[in-house]
């Protein structure tokens, strides 16, 4: 199954695809993003956002919902739901499109190194469980989502692992991609 939804998405992304990836994300990190960040911050009471760190505890996340209070959590929840799930889809987008397009250019079609493309998938995947965890938590207060305050901390860190591991990948297609075109320019000679 990933192997097709690999080979599937290889063959529907192309350069143009990729630059419009590209432009959705430059697009909406330009516009939405600030505004979104400084209504974030006001929303937490300065107490910070579990999204944004990397480890945190069950208590941790507690202590945010509580630091929000009841306005503050319940605009938690519509950021989540709202600007929090499209922005994976950009950034998700973008990383998949841009992987697949250089991936495509520097790798062999049955190169192993190919089913990299799904690696964004994983991330945007695991972000939406975040935001359906952090959210019951945000929701729940005061009486506790003991499981969604267990899980929420482990899925924003393989969240922030794909989405690393996507920023990686995408510097690896940029070389591969170059290298592959330099020995093509080079046989051509």
């Amino acid at each position: 199954m990933p192997t097709r939804l690999s080979q599937s998405l290889r063959r529907v992304i192309t350069g143009r695809v990729a630059l419009v990836g590209l432009l959705i994300f430059l697009v909406f990190g330009a516009t939405v993003l600030p505004a979104q960040a400084r209504k974030a911050e006001a929303a937490s009471a300065g107490s910070g956002s579990p999204d944004v760190s990397l480890f945190y505890a069950p208590e941790d996340l507690t202590g945010m919902a509580e630091a929000y209070g009841e306005t503050g959590r319940a605009e938690y929840i519509q950021a989540r739901w709202t600007f929090d799930l499209a922005f994976p889809l950009v950034y998700g987008f973008f990383y998949l499109t841009a992987i697949t397009w250089l991936f495509n250019k520097g790798f062999q079609p049955g190169s192993r190194w190919q089913l990299a493309n799904l690696v964004p998938i994983g991330a945007v995947i695991f972000d939406v469980l975040e935001n359906a965890a952090t959210s019951i938590v945000m929701g729940m207060y005061p009486q506790g989502a003991p499981l969604a305050a267990a899980l929420a901390p482990w899925f924003t860190l393989v969240k922030w692992i794909l989405v690393g591991g996507s920023s990686v990948l995408l510097a690896v297609g940029v070389a591969a991609a170059a290298y592959a075109g330099l020995r093509r320019s080079r046989r051509q000679l």
